[in-house]
């Protein structure tokens, strides 16, 4: 009967210390591994009048983490670009902790140019030529124009769809020719040269297409900047 309540005893006393061990091992709540990183990401791409929608994926059930004493550290590359897809490096900064990379989906608004019609190469572009719309910036890979004052002054150097969202690389040079510009008008006909004085009513760059008033006559005919301050009269 003694040695019954003394196994009793070990397997009662076996369990109470299996439990206190176990008790003694928390485990870090994953989401707050996944908090972490998205607030990392928050903070990295954060900007004045910038909208931004991050959301870490679910860890992989299997992962078991001991809960952290220090505040977790997480770590986006400084030279990052952002894009849909990202992932971020979260630890555990205390003696012996642990590194566990989150992946997060990511989207970053901001304000952008979109074009309100299609324009040609050699265009000029003004207020009446864009708006501003909310885009993802992290699905527009060749960049993006924000305000009028980076395309002041500038052509394209292709032609841009209507609704499309103006990039850097769409710019050309400065107009040769600006709206209410004093320009030749160079008319040829069975080589026959004639000039008139005319005045621009639309901006471009070389080879650009625009209406101009002859200043005699105060007729507007098609023109096509031709050199700076000069334009060809169209058939």
């Amino acid at each position: 009967m003694s040695d019954c309540r003394t196994a009793i005893r070990l397997l009662w006393l076996g369990a109470l210390w299996l439990g206190v061990a176990h008790a003694a091992v928390a485990m870090q709540s994953p989401d707050s591994v996944r908090a972490a990183a998205e607030q990392a990401v928050r903070a990295h791409y954060a900007l004045p009048g910038s909208r931004i929608a991050v959301t870490a994926a679910p860890l992989d059930p299997r992962l078991q983490l001991a809960a952290c004493a220090e505040p977790l550290r997480a770590i986006v590359a400084g030279h990052a670009a952002a894009a849909p897809r990202m992932t971020v490096q979260v630890q555990c900064p205390q003696p012996g902790g642990w590194i566990v990379r989150v992946p997060l989906q990511l989207q970053l608004f901001r304000t952008v140019l979109v074009t309100n019609r299609p324009l040609l190469r050699g265009d000029g572009l003004g207020a009446a030529d864009v708006h501003a719309e909310e885009r993802d910036v992290t699905r527009l890979g060749y960049g993006y124009l924000e305000n009028l004052d980076q395309v002041a002054g500038r052509t394209l150097n292709r032609a841009v769809a209507s609704g499309s969202v103006l990039t850097p690389g769409a710019l050309g040079g400065r107009r040769m020719v600006r709206a209410g510009d004093h320009v030749q008008m160079v008319a040829r006909l069975g080589g026959i040269e004639v000039r008139m004085a005319g005045v621009a009513l639309g901006s471009g760059d070389n080879g650009a297409r625009l209406r101009v008033r002859n200043e005699s006559s105060g007729k507007v005919v098609d023109a096509m900047v031709s050199a700076p301050g000069e334009v060809l009269a169209l058939p």
